[in-house]
Order: structure tokens, then sequence, then C-alpha cells
């Protein structure tokens, strides 16, 4: 089924035989990883830290280095392939799988064969702006509607905060999904097409982590501690 919906889209980056060796070493470098990593992740507790390093950054770094050697479409079938194996290693990690890296994977899937069997790769350029819109929506629906905040369900079990400060920081996270949403129109409509897949790789993580930190402060101020 793959084969008959990709194939066509690529015959002219498969005609050097490149492309093709190179999903296949990709592919038989995943599974020969898979067949060891878990007594590693046994063994290894550090090696557990690593694996989950590689899930989270691995995919965008091979769509970048496939995107430099044979452009947006030669790059978007291997993204897909990495990001269903960064699944797979982190079920392995964790012998469970969250619900964050399931929808991206299924979103990241879904673009990605859009834009391969329509040639449209305006399907991946709003990618990231439906999945942050998306967020943004199940956000607000759970802070309407529900008894609590997703992100209180999603994150209670590591860290204990007040209704106060799960209602702070559920809202300043609506705000930067839509702020990332934004800002992903922004670049890909005004910016060219190398500028984007910067962004993409080196931009929204490290926007990500940085926001990350200076929730750092209401996460101590609201913190509920045993006494």
């Amino acid at each position: 089924m793959v084969d008959i919906l990709f194939v066509s889209k690529f015959k002219e980056i498969e005609a050097n035989g490149t492309f093709k060796a190179d999903i296949l070493k990709l592919y038989s470098f995943a599974i020969k990883f898979l067949q060891n990593s878990k007594k590693k992740i046994i063994i290894n507790s550090f090696m557990n830290k690593f694996i989950k390093i590689i899930s989270d950054f691995g995919p965008l770094l091979i769509f970048f280095i496939f995107y430099k050697k044979y452009g947006m479409t030669g790059a978007i079938l291997p993204l897909i392939i990495a990001t269903l194996i960064s699944v797979v290693l982190m079920y392995y990690i964790e012998n469970k799988i969250s619900p964050m890296p399931l929808i991206g994977a299924a979103l990241v899937s879904i673009f990605g064969g859009l834009t391969l069997y329509f040639d449209n790769k305006i399907f991946f350029y709003m990618k990231p702006t439906i999945i942050n819109i998306l967020f943004a929506l199940v956000l607000i629906y759970s802070k309407f509607f529900l008894k609590k905040s997703l992100l209180q369900s999603l994150l209670e079990n590591s860290i204990k905060l007040k209704d106060e400060g799960w209602k702070i920081l559920t809202d300043r996270w609506i705000y930067f999904f839509i702020f990332l949403a934004l800002l992903n129109e922004i670049i890909w409509r005004t910016q060219s097409e190398d500028l984007w897949v910067k962004f993409k790789v080196f931009g929204i993580l490290p926007i990500t982590f940085v926001f990350t930190l200076f929730q750092i402060k209401i996460i101590e101020k609201f913190k509920v501690t045993n006494v």
C-alpha cells in the first residue's frame, strides 16, 4: 500500500539509486538499533535518557539531512519512517506510549502522505500550524468543559500544583501554541523554503524549550509541598 502511494512521487529522485540506498540504510540501522536497544535500556539508565533525546530530535535531524541532499519531497518519507521508529523506541523505554507522540506521528504521516500524494508542499507547510492550533483547542476545551485541564491530567503525577497554578500554565500554553501557529504561517508564507526548513528543525524546539524554562517560576510559586 505504501509503495503504491509513494512510488510515483520518487521516480525522479531514485533515478540515480542513491535515494533508495539511503532509505535502505536508514531502515537497516533502525532494525539493528531496535534489536539491541532493549538490553541496553534495561541495563543502562543513561542510555534511557540518550534514546529519549534521539527520539525527540532524531526525526528532525534526519529530515534536515535528506532535505539538503534531495529536497523537500525526498525528505518527507524519511521523516515519516524516523518518526514511527521514535515512537517504537519510546515504547521500548517506557513500555507504553503517551498520547502526544502518537498524535504527532499520526499527523506527520497524514500530512506527509498528503504532500507526496498530491505533490503539494502546502500540506506540509501547514502541518505545524494545524498541530499547534489543535493543541490550543484541546486545552481550551479541557479548561472550560472538563473538571481539570488536559495539561494537569498529563503532568500531575510528576508536578503537584495548586489549581491556580494549573490555570495559569494552561492559559500560557494556549497562547504559546497560538503564537507558534501564527509564527509558522508568517514564515512559510513570506520566507524561502530553506528558511522555513531551518525554522522547523532548529527553531521550534529551542523556542519551546526557552518558553518552558520561563514557566519554572510559576511552578515554584504554586507548587504543593508535603508538610
